[in-house]
């Protein structure tokens, strides 16, 4: 629990930085490349024994690693987009609704069992993520326009559902270190790909700013994905409970920051979503 625990605080750690980028004009897309550049660094900091670069390529994880950084890149994109066309309640709202993928798979492939209480939290949380992230009183999306949030919701719930299934078929204890920093290395790797494409049109400045910002988002970012692929071996707790449980606290946490940090407002629909997913986390993790 004690990971879970963690791994809630660095990923609501990171919604505050990004909240500080507004602040000091950090352009967000260069940002999150260096942040991943970092993150890469310190999972082989933190990695173990002697490391040869040539071998890593040998792991059974490896191709996985690809797929998966070239998609934190892509959903960050659609992410940006949807919050720029949509709102950023609706980027919000379908990145955490996506738990309910990670917790399909873990019944349907691990077949994990949810009793009554556990199966009322989920849908209570999926109530309260809503809730607690919806900030207009009115949303009005077109069925066009469903498209951007759907695959933000796919995305994100793939690559919860890409991490279970790692930490299940591919990786011991050990590997964590690695497996996490070959992640970001890919993301990188393809976000370099993408601002040298977009630098054919828009010529690319260092700015120090984007580097130190990405800088303190890459190593929230890293311990965020190790500790929550060191509470997936909790036996306490099935896949479903852990990803529930991560997604409503980290809303829930990252909301009583913005409180606490920023002084931001909350309209009744928040508190009740708040509400909400406090009676969710202790049905899902107690009973």
């Amino acid at each position: 629990m004690f990971n879970l625990v963690l791994s809630i605080f660095f990923s609501s750690l990171i919604f505050v930085i990004f909240k500080l980028f507004k602040t000091y004009k950090i352009q967000t897309v260069y940002a999150i490349i260096v942040n991943y550049i970092t993150a890469a660094g310190v999972g082989l900091i933190f990695a173990k024994g002697p490391l040869n670069i040539s071998e890593i390529p040998n792991y059974s994880w490896f191709y996985g690693t690809i797929l998966l950084g070239t998609l934190f890149i892509v959903v960050f994109n659609l992410m940006a987009r949807t919050s720029q066309e949509l709102g950023v309640s609706v980027a919000s709202v379908a990145t955490k609704m996506s738990f309910v993928l990670p917790v399909v798979f873990g019944v349907l492939v691990y077949s994990e069992t949810l009793n009554i209480f556990k199966l009322v939290g989920i849908l209570l949380a999926m109530g309260a993520v809503y809730l607690a992230s919806i900030k207009t009183t009115h949303i009005i999306i077109s069925s066009k326009s469903l498209v951007l949030p759907l695959l933000v919701f796919l995305g994100s719930g793939i690559i919860d559902t890409s991490l279970k299934f790692a930490q299940a078929k591919h990786l011991s204890g050990s590997d964590y270190p690695l497996f996490s920093a070959t992640v970001f290395a890919s993301a990188a790797f393809t976000g370099f790909i993408f601002i040298g494409v977009r630098s054919l049109k828009i010529p690319l400045k260092v700015n120090v700013k984007n580097i130190l910002g990405g800088i303190a988002l890459g190593i929230p970012n890293y311990f965020s994905i190790y500790f929550l692929l060191r509470a997936l071996q909790d036996e306490l707790l099935n896949s479903a409970s852990i990803f529930t449980i991560n997604n409503v606290a980290i809303v829930l946490f990252s909301t009583l920051l913005g409180i606490i940090l920023f002084k931001e407002k909350l309209s009744p629909k928040n508190w009740t979503g708040i509400v909400l997913a406090v009676i969710s986390i202790l049905m899902v993790s107690l009973m």
